[in-house]
């Protein structure tokens, strides 16, 4: 099952607010967290995780349909580190 964020919403909602609080709760949210990372930020949530904005650089690549190389361009991308607490929760039995 995948975690939606109608799912974010609804259980926003369960605590006493209003549907339309709720996803405005969970747009600025979001919202947040992009804009921190569009400038390059990270976003740490304690007890959850990191969120990091990586630099990759450039390298060869293989187009899979046709099988010819390529040069990919360098890029950024996020990526996530979870908390040492999460970590401990996923794992335990």
């Amino acid at each position: 099952m995948t975690l939606t964020k109608n799912d974010l919403v609804a259980s926003v909602n369960e605590l006493g607010f209003t549907k339309k609080k709720s996803v405005e709760i969970i747009e600025t949210l979001i919202e947040i967290m992009k804009g921190t990372l569009e400038k390059g930020e990270d976003v740490l949530i304690s007890g959850f995780g990191k969120f990091c904005v990586k630099d990759k650089n450039s390298r060869r690549g293989r187009n899979p349909a046709t099988g010819s190389d390529l040069i990919l361009r360098e890029r950024k991308v996020v990526t996530f580190k979870c908390s040492g607490k999460l970590r401990d929760k996923i794992n335990t039995p």
